[in-house]
């Protein structure tokens, strides 16, 4: 695994000028991923950086990234929820400034092996951290229909869900279901009504399993409550959200946390990237940054 994952950071000048790192101090990455956002901090004027990532591999690969600027940075295999007692071990009570880009990495996807893929056969696994938890094989092993259908709607929005479910849980008890490819096919029989042309009918459920496994939204909440604890009066909370779930469960935490006094909303309204920036990297499409500043 070199160095030959291009990863383009989506909003890097927008994040940069809304953390400030030119006062200096220490930041946190939340998701360091390959590194690109944490070069910018860095480069910016940022003492310190502590990068965060469950993924062992992408934190391998930012090494490599950032060798260059290395010694400001401490590269910390966790979970992002876990950033309280991360940061209370290494003796720091609160930062300046704290990054999170809840995109999964391009290195993930592109890695057949990691099993997030539904273009390329790989493991049934989607296990964004592969030391520990149960990967979906052993998930989609013991689920019924019912609790199936309503992850595939919850979290994929699909609205052949049931039918999907049905053909997916027919598919394993036939022994077919093997790999991505086959839970590929699987959910195109149910999903793809005959025809399909611009989004691969596949897309919405692989997104739902992969957030059922990662248990990422439940954990997205309780990291923006742990992020907002440790962040310094007038340091800022920065989140990039890339579906409509994540960046729904943004917008109401950091409403309710101004509402309460906690935070001021330093973006009413989200940041997009602009069309320079989609034109060069398409999958900044989507993107959506929030900001809050923690108040005095």
């Amino acid at each position: 695994m070199g160095s030959e994952h291009t990863h383009d950071p989506v909003l890097v000048a927008e994040v940069t000028a809304h953390l400030r790192p030119g006062t200096g101090g220490v930041f946190v990455d939340a998701t360091v991923g390959l590194g690109g956002h944490a070069r910018a901090l860095v480069e910016a004027g940022a003492d310190r950086l502590i990068g965060i990532d469950r993924d062992e591999a992408a934190l391998a690969e930012a090494r490599q990234q950032l060798a260059t600027v290395a010694d400001r940075i401490d590269f910390v295999h966790a979970d992002y929820r876990e950033i309280g007692q991360e940061l209370q071990s290494r003796g720091l009570t609160e930062v300046r400034g704290i990054l999170a880009d809840l995109g999964v990495s391009s290195m993930q996807f592109d890695d057949p092996a990691r099993g997030f893929s539904f273009r390329q056969a790989g493991p049934l696994d989607m296990r964004a951290d592969r030391s520990r938890g149960e990967t979906l094989a052993g998930r989609l092993a013991t689920v019924d229909e019912a609790t199936l259908a309503d992850v595939i709607a919850r979290f994929g929005e699909e609205r052949h869900a049931r039918r999907v479910a049905r053909s997916v849980l027919r598919a394993r008890d036939e022994g077919r279901l093997t790999d991505t490819g086959a839970l590929a096919s699987a959910v195109r029989r149910a999903a793809g009504g005959g025809t399909w042309t611009r989004i691969d009918p596949a897309t919405r459920t692989f997104q739902a399993l992969r957030i059922w496994v990662n248990d990422e939204l439940a954990g997205l909440e309780q990291f923006l409550d742990g992020a907002i604890a440790v962040l310094a009066p007038g340091g800022r909370l920065a989140v990039i959200a890339f579906h409509s779930l994540e960046d729904r469960i943004v917008k109401h935490r950091f409403r309710e946390r101004a509402a309460g006094g906690a935070v001021s909303l330093v973006t009413r309204r989200p940041v997009m990237p602009g069309e320079d920036e989609i034109r060069r990297n398409p999958r900044a499409r989507s993107a959506k940054l929030r900001v809050v500043e923690k108040m005095a």
